[in-house]
């Protein structure tokens, strides 16, 4: 079973896929969300196509850890995925700071104009899922 980590935002949606093992995360692609609903098929669409079995989506808080009105939008999104895969389950990750992580890694890697803008939610959305699966992997050891 495939993970998948997901960048909810208003103008554009980072996706990421695991590794077979849940090990690694991949950036897959940047979808556009200019149509909510078009957005949403596609998502689905992945997730079947690549067999996912969870779907971790970031879960944008404030600094301080308390939710705002993007957590609830997160929520919202959450909800409406959930409708049309009942059988997909999902998981909040605290996405604090994901995008400056996102931002330093494509500055080390001097992408820059169109490129940059291209693949910093999908970067994001890899960052989101591999945080993930280090935590998760450190909790099946026990160790938390």
């Amino acid at each position: 079973m495939r993970i998948m980590g997901i960048d909810y935002g208003d103008s554009r949606v980072g996706i990421a896929l695991s590794d077979l093992l849940g090990i690694t995360a991949q950036g897959l692609k940047t979808l556009p969300n200019k149509v909510y609903s078009k957005m949403l098929d596609s998502i689905v669409s992945l997730i079947e196509e690549h067999e996912v079995g969870l779907a971790v989506i970031g879960m944008p808080k404030n600094l301080n850890g308390t939710l705002g009105i993007r957590a609830e939008v997160t929520k919202d999104f959450a909800g409406d995925l959930q409708s049309r895969l009942p059988e997909l389950k999902i998981v909040f990750q605290d996405e604090r700071l994901t995008t400056v992580e996102a931002t330093h890694f494509l500055n080390s890697t001097n992408t820059r104009g169109k490129s940059r803008k291209a693949v910093i939610d999908t970067v994001a959305a890899e960052i989101i899922l591999q945080t993930y699966l280090d935590t998760d992997a450190v909790r099946r050891k026990g160790e938390i």
